[in-house]
């Protein structure tokens, strides 16, 4: 149980840490370094063939390249919205945001990025907000590596008779405190 327990929680330090540090800087946003958000516009004209008629679909996926490898934009599609004489794209990942609103009868676009600054990153990591099913793993690691780490110090704790007792009552009393907040403060 001790190498379990010691092994998983060195394991998951970083990871513990930085959910902690997150969890401080989501629940009081005005003691960090502020907002820098940031949004940068861009226009330009996409290749006629791409836009299809009324018959045929716009090629999503050469839009979305030639969006990425001409202004960079980044993230997951989050919505591809196509009309008979338009299509808006939006794109999301942690801290950013991209809308592109895209003419079909002249190829003409312009491109509106928002870049939200490193706190809101790793704020929107924390959450797992547009991170990708990659990250979303990640924070379920993390959290059985929580588990695990919690489960195996109780279990120490009930070993170790001569700390069980005092243990389990400061166990007890912090069960007690978050039932009371709970109870009398939340509302």
């Amino acid at each position: 149980m001790r190498w379990l327990h010691i092994y998983s929680s060195m394991f998951g330090l970083l990871a513990i840490l930085f959910f902690s540090v997150t969890g401080i800087t989501l629940n009081h946003p005005s003691w960090t370094f502020g907002s820098e958000m940031k949004e940068d516009t861009a226009k330009g004209t996409m290749p006629m063939e791409w836009m299809g008629d009324a018959a045929k679909e716009p090629a999503k996926l050469e839009i979305v390249e030639h969006l990425r490898k001409e202004h960079r934009v980044r993230g997951l599609v989050d919505d591809f919205t196509v009309d008979e004489s338009e299509c808006s794209i939006t794109l999301k990942g942690p801290a950013y945001s991209a809308d592109v609103f895209l003419d079909r009868e002249s190829g003409k676009y312009e491109v509106t990025q928002r870049f939200a600054g490193a706190t809101a990153f790793f704020n929107d990591l924390h959450k797992g907000r547009d991170s990708g099913k990659a990250w979303s793993l990640v924070i379920d690691i993390s959290a059985i590596l929580l588990i695990i780490v919690s489960l195996t110090g109780i279990a120490l704790l009930l070993y170790i008779k001569r700390r069980r007792r005092t243990g389990l009552l400061s166990s007890l009393g912090g069960l007690a405190v978050l039932l009371l907040i709970l109870w009398w403060c939340v509302p």
